[in-house]
């Protein structure tokens, strides 16, 4: 990948857009003291560096029924590149889980599944249990929520 030049005025344009996603070109180029054209020129070259990779709502989830998150960490019983590809797969195919990291340390996964219920879960676990390649599962439940969705620190 080519090196990416960002400026002080690229970061001043994407802390807006991480904080205000629907702002109008108008309304970002006033905020950043640049004129329309050269502010949309920007944004696009940052969306083309793949700087910018998407926009979206950021939704309440207890507003639209997930009532809890879950934390799973998971051990595989063999690191090979075909399982972890396999089990990689399967977990893209399920959308309570909302985010999957590869860690280090005492698992290899770590998910954030969000579910309406104690039963909902359970039916989601046991979907990662039957996972080829699956050793261990370790589950933390988040009580409160305190920060999450936070802009990243440019």
């Amino acid at each position: 990948m080519p090196n990416i030049e960002i400026d002080k005025t690229d970061l001043n344009i994407l802390e807006i857009l991480q904080k205000e996603g629907r702002l109008t070109n108008v309304e970002l180029s006033e905020k950043v003291n640049l004129s329309p054209s050269p502010c949309l020129r920007r944004v696009k070259k940052l969306e083309e560096q793949g700087v910018i990779t998407r926009y979206k709502a950021s939704v309440s989830r207890t507003k639209v029924g997930f009532t809890m998150t879950i934390f799973v960490d998971v051990s595989l019983n063999n690191h090979s590149d075909h399982a972890s590809k396999e089990f990689e797969e399967a977990i893209l195919n399920m959308p309570n889980v909302i985010s999957c990291f590869v860690i280090s340390g005492m698992a290899d996964y770590h998910l954030e599944v969000v579910v309406k219920n104690l039963p909902h879960y359970e039916s989601i676990l046991k979907k990662i249990q039957t996972l080829p390649f699956v050793k261990d599962i370790h589950s933390n439940f988040a009580i409160r929520t305190i920060k999450t969705d936070a802009p990243l620190p440019l």
